[in-house]
């Protein structure tokens, strides 16, 4: 194993093999103290046509190179990950203002990523067809489906990327990473790791794009036969629309507004841990994490006087040694953006029971207190938007005539949704009538053997487990006419 890297945000893009400038440059800033941390380079139309001709003329080889070998540079880089595990944190910390503990969770989803999906791809087998006259036997092979797009969000960096290169590597396919402009520095320290280990060139590349131009113009090329996308439905739908230039496949994880159910016989302690812990970290930048929080009116106020608790407990700054849970928003656009939830939602009649505004000794940085939201109804745009922010807005309810209804009632889709009860049959109940790709009873649980993918306007396909495999892996039938004695 070579050395690790060196201390520095000053990153390069990794195109063909190479670390490499490119036709324009961004400043990254830390969201914690509003400092800018880097100056990156980002790809104009030359550098992504660079990268498409060299994923295009990789994937011949890559594709036939065998299962056994494709393992060896999955885990030469899973093994560079980990004796650079410490830089990687560090760049994360700096490009979101993330609290050190949770860049502990995209760093390993990296390392388990690449480990799975080495042994994964073993399971794939052929399927053999019956032949009803018996003339014939039939045969379906699973291929690389092709060179594969990737658009992260900014919200995991590592664990966004772990997602698509883990299964995108296992099945042969050569993959162009964006990730975002906002956050690309632990981004591009991978690709500081894939030059590092000697990866073969056009393999893996990862540039950044700075608009949508250059990104439109990746999605339009007829190279890319998969465009796989962690980001907004908004932002899936122009995707889609500018892929349609050619027929290609499409993997995505997209927005939701995730609806929290709390009946009577809940544990409430149980259900505020989970709330609040899904809520509040990572600042709520979380496509699972609760929006909407309905609680039966018998319980209502002792389930707020616990999330109100939690809320003004909660840890909030970057300090690395301190304990802490929520860091900053993105952004003053987001940070502004909650703000006007939060005040348009008082305006109109919530309560507002904790936080709403900058923690005291935190005005520098895009911090916002865990806010707590009682009284919210279905006009607010609280409760209609993905709030993507540490606010819990709380819905009381006194019979579940609308529930189902209310609960169902979203316009960006279905990806998670939780419910809480003692009543196994009341949960199964509940289950089979919410309209989203998971269902979360009584606790929260992620990793990456289990499929994670939404309904409707949430997405396509499936990130993590066998299934996210099957997108990068194409059926072909093989026929052949038994011979005649």
């Amino acid at each position: 194993m070579k050395e690790s890297l060196m201390p520095t945000f000053e990153k390069k893009m990794y195109i063909a093999g190479q670390l490499t400038d490119g036709e324009g440059r961004v400043d990254v800033l830390n969201p914690a103290n509003v400092t800018r941390i880097a100056t990156v380079p980002t790809a104009g139309i030359s550098d992504a046509d660079k990268a498409l001709l060299a994923a295009q003329a990789a994937f011949p080889e890559w594709s036939r190179t065998s299962i056994a070998e494709r393992q060896t540079w999955m885990l030469k880089l899973r093994d560079a990950v980990i004796a650079n595990e410490d830089h990687l944190r560090d760049c994360i910390h700096h490009e979101m203002g993330k609290p050190w503990a949770g860049t502990q969770e995209d760093v390993d989803s990296l390392k388990n990523s690449l480990a799975f999906y080495a042994e994964e791809i073993t399971r794939v087998h052929d399927i053999m067809l019956p032949d009803r006259a018996g003339t014939h036997t039939h045969r379906l092979v699973h291929e690389p489906a092709g060179v594969a797009l990737a658009y992260l969000a900014w919200n995991f960096p590592l664990l966004n990327l772990a997602f698509k290169l883990g299964p995108a590597m296992a099945a042969g396919c050569p993959i162009i990473i964006r990730p975002s402009e906002q956050t690309p520095i632990s981004a591009y320290a991978v690709g500081e790791l894939c030059q590092q280990i000697g990866l073969p060139d056009g393999v893996v590349q990862i540039l950044c794009t700075d608009g949508y131009d250059v990104a439109d113009h990746l999605s339009s090329s007829p190279i890319p036969a998969l465009i796989t996308l962690i980001g907004s439905s908004r932002t899936g739908r122009h995707i889609m629309q500018t892929g349609s230039s050619t027929i290609k496949r499409y993997s995505m994880e997209l927005g939701g507004n995730a609806p929290v159910l709390i009946f009577p016989d809940a544990d409430l302690d149980l259900a505020a841990d989970v709330v609040c812990g899904v809520k509040f970290s990572n600042a709520g930048q979380i496509c699972v994490s609760p929006n909407r929080v309905f609680v039966h009116e018998a319980v209502r106020e002792a389930f707020t006087e616990r999330v109100v608790d939690k809320a003004l407990s909660a840890g909030v700054g970057w300090d690395k040694t301190a304990d802490i849970l929520t860091g900053p928003v993105i952004d003053q656009r987001a940070w502004t953006r909650l703000k006007r939830l939060i005040d348009d939602a008082v305006d109109d009649g919530a309560r507002l029971l904790a936080g709403g505004d900058r923690p005291p000794g935190l005005e520098r940085g895009h911090f916002l207190s865990p806010t707590v939201l009682g009284d919210v109804r279905e006009e607010m745009d609280v409760y209609r938007q993905e709030t993507f922010g540490p606010i819990v807005s709380l819905v009381s309810f006194d019979d579940t005539s609308e529930l189902e209804r209310m609960a169902n009632d979203c316009d960006e889709g279905g990806l998670t949704a939780y419910v809480f009860t003692a009543d196994l049959a009341r949960a199964e109940r509940w289950a089979n009538r919410l309209r989203y790709g998971e269902i979360q009873i009584n606790g929260v649980k992620y990793d990456i053997d289990l499929p994670h993918g939404g309904i409707g306007q949430s997405g396509i396909g499936h990130d993590c487990s066998y299934l996210a495999l099957q997108d990068y892996l194409v059926l072909k039938r093989i026929t052949r006419a038994v011979a005649v004695a």
